[in-house]
């Protein structure tokens, strides 16, 4: 069976063609960007031929995922000869919100609650669905599944999801904490208790994805108990742009100060706080890491900060377990930045964790113990990938 994944964004598709009948392989990938933006740009790479890029206007998002279709079938470029090979559809979907604790089949009614959940997820839901309904036009009748990035933190109990507002403002809308990067949680904490031979189901484990946007999880045997993203992915840890966890009597402060109004704040705590904000430098930890080695003092607080907050999650998430067994970095910045997971790590001997400098130092991209011999928690460092989730999850529910 030949999948194609979908991750579509406002102005943006990611996507990868699998084959799960030959070990999963990945038989083109892509990434187009500037949708309904001029000079819209495609890069593009298929197994054994050259990579490319290309720019054309791509007005929306159907047109987009036309010309996708197109490379993969073009006979120089692509991987395919009909587009009748492409068997099922696997969407990336930000939100599903209470409807679906696990991905689903897209049916009218499954469309209809995704619909719905716009009003939860308004930047990622619409361009999410954007996608959905380009595939409906141009390969009508294929099977189509939404896999959600909030389904595996669904397990939560009330008493993790629920904010200190009025009930009724959960059970009239909906305002409680739902988790985010689902997939990428469940893949590493599944496939790095498989690499030390131990089920995940009988453990405790905390994963970090730390990347642009970052996020930690709580899991007790195979089910998420917590995350530190809310209602909306701003939440909890310090990120690229973001601001995570903050007093919203500051924010409301600094909303009559400034005299800002909601797009304005929107636009503050998602688009220019985080290690950009703290920093001054850039939101990408390369860039304020030179910088901090400049003697940027800044850029160094902005580390500090970073580090600071996934250590607090990681103490408040071993009480939450009442122990932990296992502790997972993964995620562009869990996976390359060996100063980071120093940081973080740092100090936290008293909680049984450990981590070998040398085994951490310059590791990038590999799935590896890096902890102590003598530490009491195992720690990890596991490359996560959503795409393969996805076509897993789509090859195993068109098969029913």
């Amino acid at each position: 069976m030949k999948i194609l994944v979908l991750n579509c964004g406002s102005s943006s598709i990611k996507y990868q063609l699998f084959d799960m009948d030959k070990n999963e392989q990945v038989m083109a990938k892509g990434l187009l960007e500037r949708i309904g933006i001029t000079n819209s740009v495609l890069k593009h790479s298929s197994t054994g031929k050259d990579s490319f890029e290309e720019t054309r206007n791509v007005p929306d998002h159907t047109i987009g995922i036309q010309w996708i279709i197109d490379v993969l079938l073009d006979p120089e470029k692509g991987v395919l000869k009909s587009k009748s090979e492409i068997n099922a559809a696997g969407h990336r979907v930000a939100h599903g919100g209470e409807y679906f604790s696990e991905s689903a089949f897209l049916t009218l009614d499954a469309r209809e609650k995704i619909e719905k959940l716009i009003e939860l997820a308004p930047l990622h839901n619409p361009a999410n669905l954007k996608g959905i309904l380009a595939i409906e036009a141009l390969l009508p009748g294929l099977p189509q599944v939404a896999v959600f990035d909030t389904s595996f933190h669904q397990t939560m109990p009330e008493h993790a999801f629920l904010y200190g507002l009025p009930y009724e403002m959960y059970t009239e809308k909906k305002i409680r904490r739902y988790g985010f990067h689902g997939t990428s949680h469940k893949y590493v904490a599944e496939k790095a208790a498989t690499i030390l031979g131990k089920d995940w189901n009988n453990m405790k484990i905390i994963t970090c994805h730390l990347g642009n946007g970052s996020s930690i999880a709580a899991i007790l045997n195979g089910k998420s108990i917590d995350s530190s993203m809310g209602y909306t992915p701003v939440e909890g840890l310090l990120m690229g742009t973001r601001v995570g966890d903050l007093d919203l009597g500051a924010l409301l402060a600094i909303m009559d100060r400034e005299k800002m109004s909601n797009a304005d704040a929107n636009a503050l705590i998602n688009k220019k706080s985080g290690l950009l904000g703290i920093s001054g430098v850039s939101s990408d930890m390369r860039d304020i890491e030179k910088a901090a080695n400049d003697g940027n003092h800044q850029a160094n607080m902005a580390l500090d900060v970073f580090a600071y907050r996934v250590k607090k999650y990681i103490g408040s998430y071993m009480a939450a377990l009442n122990g932990l067994d296992l502790l997972i970095f993964t995620g562009g910045i869990g996976e390359n930045d060996c100063d980071s997971r120093r940081r973080i790590c740092s100090n936290l001997e008293g909680l049984g964790i450990e981590i070998d400098l040398e085994k951490n130092k310059g590791l990038r991209g590999k799935d590896e113990v890096i902890s102590t011999p003598s530490s009491k928690v195992k720690v990890m460092t596991i490359t996560t990938n959503e795409e393969l989730v996805i076509a897993r999850d789509t090859f195993k529910i068109v098969n029913k």
